[in-house]
């Protein structure tokens, strides 16, 4: 079968240009049915120099270093959106206008109001889109989807999770510039909300449904960092831990946690979900084993299986090695890049859209309100 090809615009080469990069590269080695085969034509930085050596290391066949330069190239199919969240809307929506694909990476934009202006641009240039939540697509937490969806664990009564890092918990870091744009409000919108929350969040309304109302806390446990653009002291306006309740549309409550300033915690992010029947949870430092308690399970069995997922039959698996191998953090983009092709050649949408990923930035904007505001917000 001749294959298609994809041409790739990347944007930005900086940690997630990395693993987006890496999933172009390798969906084709291990998605050989896909009719559509990623090109990664070209690359943009504003450094020229890290833009030219990155394009080089990971085998992009030019670059340039002005992202509208990158958008008005006819051999562009596909712009891929790495950037810090401050120039989403505005590399999305040219990009739209421009006829072409647009991935993004996560959360959609700073707002709901960005957000929105890039879903009425790509809807309205009628080009296929995806925000890269990639946390879907582990095989493990894919499998509780399904489970979920077979009714294994009855009607659901809670979903918790918490996002917990601890590499802010220094005085002296710097907010701003390359590297530590997460520390600045005016780049990212938000802390721990946007960039980590945003996870926890679509992942729970992927498994769990729609949220109705949220009440949160913030905090900003230090209040002013040298900015390392203008080299002064300034008030740092993210927040640093945030914790926040909420119902959902089928009657359970949530209950979720994410801070960067719990010590000994690098990356921990944990869901579980209890249910009528039964629970799951699930832990990324063990992200290939899903826990799962059915209570109709004779007693003297009964009790937590912790299911390796590694088989043929479980999602993603039988594109990999053999039943009892693991795969790691990076395949989820192979993963998201196989699911975008796949739907380019179905004509379907690869969740979440740009449509979908509004209503994770709703939630986030709903528990900035609430925390502010110290009361509960209903999610518009």
């Amino acid at each position: 079968m001749a294959k298609k090809p994809l041409n790739i615009g990347l944007v930005g080469y900086g940690f997630m240009g990395r693993t987006h990069s890496n999933g172009y590269k390798r969906a084709p080695d291990f998605f050989p049915e896909l009719e559509y085969t990623p090109v990664l034509k070209a690359v943009c930085g504003r450094n020229e120099e890290k833009t030219k050596d990155f394009a080089a290391k990971w085998g992009y066949e030019s670059y340039e270093t002005d992202w509208k330069a990158l958008v008005a190239r006819d051999d562009i199919d596909a712009i891929d959106i790495c950037t810090p969240n401050n120039t989403h809307n505005e590399i999305a929506i040219a990009a739209a206008k421009a006829g072409k694909m647009v991935l993004c990476e996560k959360p959609i934009a700073r707002t709901t109001a960005e957000g929105a202006e890039m879903v009425t641009a790509v809807e309205e240039a009628g080009v296929a889109n995806t925000v890269w939540y990639n946390y879907r697509r582990i095989p493990a937490v894919s499998l509780a989807k399904k489970l979920i969806d077979e009714g294994r664990l009855g009607r659901i009564f809670h979903y918790r999770s918490n996002f917990l890092q601890d590499w802010t918990i220094n005085a002296d870091l710097p907010q701003g510039g390359e590297a530590l744009w997460r520390l600045d409000a005016e780049a990212a919108g938000s802390g721990v909300t946007g960039d980590l929350l945003a996870h926890c969040i679509d992942t729970a309304m992927w498994l769990n449904g729609g949220i109705v109302d949220v009440s949160a806390m913030t905090e900003t446990f230090i209040k002013e960092r040298m900015h390392q653009l203008t080299g002064k002291m300034e008030k740092v306006t993210i927040d640093d831990a945030c914790v926040f309740h909420c119902h959902f549309a089928n009657g359970s409550l949530g209950l979720f946690e994410s801070t960067r300033y719990a010590r000994g915690h690098k990356a921990l992010y944990t869901l579980e979900i209890n249910g009528e029947h039964g629970s799951i949870r699930w832990d990324l430092h063990d992200l290939n084993h899903l826990e799962y308690f059915d209570h109709r399970d004779d007693s003297l069995v009964r009790g937590w299986h912790k299911v390796h997922v590694s088989d043929g039959d479980m999602p993603y698996m039988d594109h990999w090695w053999v039943p009892g191998l693991s795969i790691g953090y990076e395949h989820s983009f192979v993963h998201q890049v196989a699911d975008f092709l796949k739907s380019l050649e179905d004509g379907t949408v690869c969740e979440p859209s740009f449509k979908t990923a509004l209503e994770t930035a709703k939630v986030c904007d709903a528990v900035l309100e609430s925390a502010a505001e110290r009361k509960w917000v209903d999610i518009a």
